[in-house]
């Protein structure tokens, strides 16, 4: 490996920040309303208990992010007020880490460990969720999707922070 891969891998690397839950929400099945909740049981390789994807056939998505800084920019692009959180059809929105960061990584929330297994993209609901245009302005501002690696408790105020570089080890 030359100098110039070493550098981008310490770079890659080095994530001082730490997170904070804001909000959780679950969807208890398709198309159903989301429950604003304050904590939840995480757990390995199924999902969120109470949530529509726990038990699901994928593993690699077994929760769903989203920055809080995003979710306040979409006001602005939308020409709206305020987003409520639940519109936008994620379980846990996080401030104060870059959740892209996280790729090829696992990462703490509360009591549970999570590995990033992608980025996730907006569907077609958030037309109807958000009005004309929502889709594009939740382009680039989707979040992650994240595999529950180990169980644990998550409730709001909990810490989101670094657990292990997977690309290093």
């Amino acid at each position: 490996m030359n100098t110039e891969d070493k550098s981008i891998l310490i770079l890659l690397s080095n994530l001082p920040q730490k997170g904070k839950v804001e909000w959780i929400g679950l969807r208890p099945e398709r198309k159903a309303e989301i429950e604003v909740v304050n904590s939840v049981f995480a757990e390995e390789g199924k999902g969120l208990v109470g949530d529509r994807a726990y038990h699901s056939i994928s593993e690699n998505r077994q929760v769903t992010l989203i920055q809080y800084e995003h979710v306040m920019a979409l006001p602005s692009l939308l020409n709206l007020l305020e987003v409520n959180p639940a519109l936008l059809r994620r379980n846990i929105v996080v401030s104060g880490i870059n959740l892209l960061a996280l790729k090829g990584r696992q990462f703490k929330i509360g009591d549970a460990i999570f590995e990033m297994t992608g980025e996730c993209h907006p569907c077609s609901r958030m037309e109807e969720n958000l009005g004309e245009g929502g889709y594009n302005a939740m382009r680039g501002h989707g979040g992650i999707t994240a595999a529950i690696v180990e169980s644990g408790n998550i409730k709001i105020g909990d810490t989101i922070l670094l657990h292990k570089n997977l690309e290093l080890i």
